[in-house]
């Protein structure tokens, strides 16, 4: 009888824990594509601010369309939570057009915010706070790493993700910028030595297998290219295919005839770097945005001050100074 006894009190601690757990009130955190590890990285900070908060009566859902390249199922996925009464959402726009324009037709009663990516500056009175990298800074960053190892300039390809992705459009701005010297450059063509050749930019749609192919092209057709950039960690998620690449150019990466420089700075591109398979990486810091927009969240709804942006930080590796990638 005492046996069944505790079988009937453990039953109903978790009927209970399961009762609190679907009241508690829903912090959704929708990022481009469950397919790419640099979500998943904010996945973990969500569900390590959960374990750290587990009194709230909130909860951290990550979420996202299962490809980062279904710009419509993210719009529609964000539809779905707002029809469900989410308390609070932050969103990473694929297409920060397309996400705005729903947005407006909708026009959601809960707060909403950026993370990791933002809507386009004409469209940011739309979400109340954005949440992640300074992504015009880190475009200045990789260009210094370039202009540092090629201080004569060259010839370049950037590779970048979704056309419409603002974050990436604003590295890229970045980048071109710097080199040139001067903003609202859209092409490099001889500034500061630097020209991008016929064939790029390239456009990965956030897909890795994509991203090697094209590095892979790109590398055959261009035999004497002098940098390649990685506005984005793409093909550097898939190591084995990224070294399949990078094989092919291995003499002159050592040599520093052809550079890499390559956004974000995960295990396996740190691994890459270590392996001497890129010059320099520019990291992100997703856990830190994972971890923080729950907060940032919570103080919106009660109506407290937040910054219009919060940046999360860069860190930068070189061979000479690796850094975050020598840990």
């Amino acid at each position: 009888m005492r046996y069944v006894n505790q079988i009937l009190a453990a039953a109903l601690v978790l009927a209970a824990g399961a009762a609190e757990a679907q009241d508690k009130k829903t912090l959704a955190i929708v990022v481009k594509g469950l397919d790419n590890p640099f979500f998943e990285q904010i996945n973990l900070g969500c569900k390590d601010w959960a374990k750290n908060n587990p009194n709230s009566e909130y909860e951290c859902l990550y979420t996202g369309p299962a490809s980062s390249a279904d710009e419509a199922g993210q719009v529609q996925l964000v539809d779905d939570l707002i029809a469900k009464g989410v308390a609070a959402l932050a969103i990473s726009p694929s297409n920060a057009s397309a996400m705005a324009n729903r947005l407006k037709e909708i026009g959601p009663k809960m707060p909403v915010m950026t993370v990791d990516a933002d809507l386009s500056e004409a469209d940011r009175k739309l979400r109340a706070a954005y949440l992640g990298t300074d992504n015009y800074l880190m475009g200045v960053k990789m260009a210094e790493q370039a202009k540092r190892l090629k201080p004569k300039g060259g010839t370049v390809c950037l590779q970048l993700g979704n056309v419409g992705a603002d974050n990436i459009n604003a590295r890229a701005a970045g980048f071109r910028d710097t080199i040139a010297g001067s903003k609202g450059v859209d092409r490099l063509s001889g500034q500061g030595g630097w020209s991008e050749i016929q064939s790029c930019p390239v456009f990965t749609n956030d897909q890795i297998d994509l991203a090697n192919q094209q590095m892979a092209d790109v590398f055959t057709s261009n035999p004497d290219l002098d940098a390649f950039i990685l506005i984005g960690g793409w093909a550097q998620f898939a190591p084995q295919a990224y070294a399949q690449v990078t094989d092919q150019v291995m003499d002159r990466l050592k040599s520093n005839d052809l550079i890499i420089v390559a956004g974000d700075t995960l295990p396996p591109q740190v691994q890459a770097f270590k392996d001497g398979r890129s010059h320099a990486q520019v990291g992100q810091r997703p856990f830190e945005m994972g971890q923080r927009a729950p907060e940032v969240m919570i103080r919106l709804i009660k109506g407290e001050a937040v910054e219009d942006t919060i940046y999360t930080g860069l860190d930068v590796c070189t061979r000479e100074e690796p850094g975050f990638c020598a840990k």
